[in-house]
């Protein structure tokens, strides 16, 4: 293998982990496509073309032998990781690292992404419940708030921990609405809260997909009707998900 086809392994490779990278945190697919052309251009290869779908990206570069595909297994929600990216991206435009030297931060991203404490992310998961509550009821009960701030903040922790334990995202989703919605049914039953429906609106909030349905629309809106699409049947089967859980105390209890 010569040199030139060396370099180009490289610059394909660099651009898939990135590509990778982005879906999993979350990233719209004309954001993917552009930043792995953006890499690739900056790397003299002028004449790249990639393929992106929620379950992989696929890279070439015409008139040369070389096309890669990296799958992705693993998707969420993680602004940080995209925005990080396309940091590096922008930096390795602007001269600032080497090939080699954005691969490496790449990999470093990809093995040790710096994340909120725990204590952060449940504060904002409380903050969520209490606020959409609010907004979404247009009821003011103060009475309410911290039942649905603490079933919101307990039921983000259930979906989170077993998010870590199963490969299956949807029962993380079932099992945190279905433990926010039996501790919110609790709390009024105690006289901790009034409005049930109320405090189970707010309480959900922080399992609701918005980002992905968000997502999902600008894709197609772009033009990537199969990423557009995939992505808003994820979102439903994840909101359903939560109506299950909420659905299934209701009925039985």
């Amino acid at each position: 293998m010569s040199d030139n086809d060396e370099n180009i392994n490289e610059v394909v490779d660099t651009c898939l982990l990135a590509g990778r990278l982005m879906i999993e945190g979350g990233s719209e697919m004309y954001r993917v496509e552009d930043t792995v052309r953006r890499i690739a251009y900056n790397s003299g290869q002028k004449n790249s073309a990639s393929f992106t779908t929620l379950t992989g990206v696929m890279m070439s570069i015409r008139g040369k032998s070389v096309t890669q595909f990296r799958s992705v297994n693993h998707r969420g929600i993680d602004m940080e990781k995209v925005d990080r990216v396309n940091t590096l991206s922008r930096r390795y435009g602007n001269k600032e690292l080497t090939l080699s030297q954005l691969r490496s931060e790449l990999d470093k991203l990809d093995k040790n992404l710096p994340t909120y404490p725990m204590w952060m992310q449940l504060l904002g998961a409380f903050l969520v419940s209490t606020t959409m509550m609010i907004v979404f009821t247009q009821q003011y009960d103060w009475f309410d708030i911290p039942l649905a701030g603490v079933t919101g903040t307990i039921g983000y922790l259930v979906a989170f921990y077993v998010t870590r334990t199963t490969s299956i995202r949807f029962i993380s989703d079932f099992l945190g609405s279905f433990i926010l919605g039996a501790l919110a049914m609790l709390g009024v039953h105690f006289g901790l809260g009034h409005n049930l429906n109320s405090i189970l609106i707010g309480a959900v909030m922080p399992l609701v997909p918005g980002v992905a349905i968000t997502n999902a629309l600008r894709d197609m809106l772009a033009g990537h009707l199969l990423s557009g699409l995939e992505r808003a049947l994820e979102a439903g089967m994840s909101a359903c998900a939560i109506s299950v859980g909420i659905a299934v105390l209701f009925r039985y209890f």
